[in-house]
C-alpha cells in the first residue's frame, strides 16, 4: 500500500503587514499592505493592495453580507454585536484585499515592492469573489472566533 504525497508548500507565504484602511484621496478606497515571501526569492517585498470603495460595497451587496453579518451577531451576547459587527466588515475588506492579491501573485508579481491599484483587476476580483463567497465567509467566521 503506497501513502498519499505529501501536499505541495505554499509557492508564496502571505502575510498581513497592516490594513484595512480607508485611504485618502480619489476614488475613496481601502487599503491592506501585504508581506509576501516566494520559496524561491532570498527576501519577501511588500505588495500595497487597493479596492474602491465602489467596489466593496457592491461585492457586499452582492453577497447579502450585512444580513449575514446581522444573523452572525446573534451568536454573542448584545453588549458585544457591535464590535463584531464592525470587526466583520473590516475582516471582508481584508478577505477582498487577499483575494485580489492572490490574482495579482497568479499574475506573476516580481520579487520587488508592489502596489495593486483600485482599478487593477477589478472584474476578476468580481468574478473570484462570487465563485468563493462560501471561502470568504468561513475565513471571516474563522477571524472572529465564531
Amino acid at each position: 500500500m503506497s501513502t498519499p504525497p505529501a501536499p505541495q508548500p505554499p509557492l508564496f507565504r502571505i502575510t498581513l503587514f497592516y490594513g484595512p484602511e480607508a485611504l485618502s484621496g480619489a476614488p475613496p478606497r481601502y487599503g491592506c499592505v501585504f508581506n509576501v515571501k516566494k520559496r524561491s526569492w532570498k527576501a519577501g517585498v511588500q505588495v500595497a493592495v487597493e479596492v474602491p470603495c465602489s467596489q466593496v460595497e457592491h461585492l457586499r451587496d452582492a453577497l447579502d453580507l450585512e444580513q449575514w453579518i446581522s444573523d452572525l451577531v446573534l451568536r454573542v451576547s448584545e453588549d458585544e454585536r457591535s464590535e463584531y459587527e464592525l470587526r466583520a466588515r473590516d475582516l471582508f475588506v481584508k478577505e477582498l484585499c487577499s483575494a485580489k492579491l492572490t490574482l495579482g501573485l497568479a499574475a506573476h508579481i516580481k520579487q520587488e515592492n508592489a502596489s495593486l491599484p483600485p482599478d487593477c483587476l477589478a472584474e476578476e476580483l468580481e468574478r473570484s469573489v462570487r465563485e468563493s463567497a462560501d471561502r470568504l465567509k468561513s475565513g471571516i467566521l474563522a477571524e472572529l472566533g465564531l
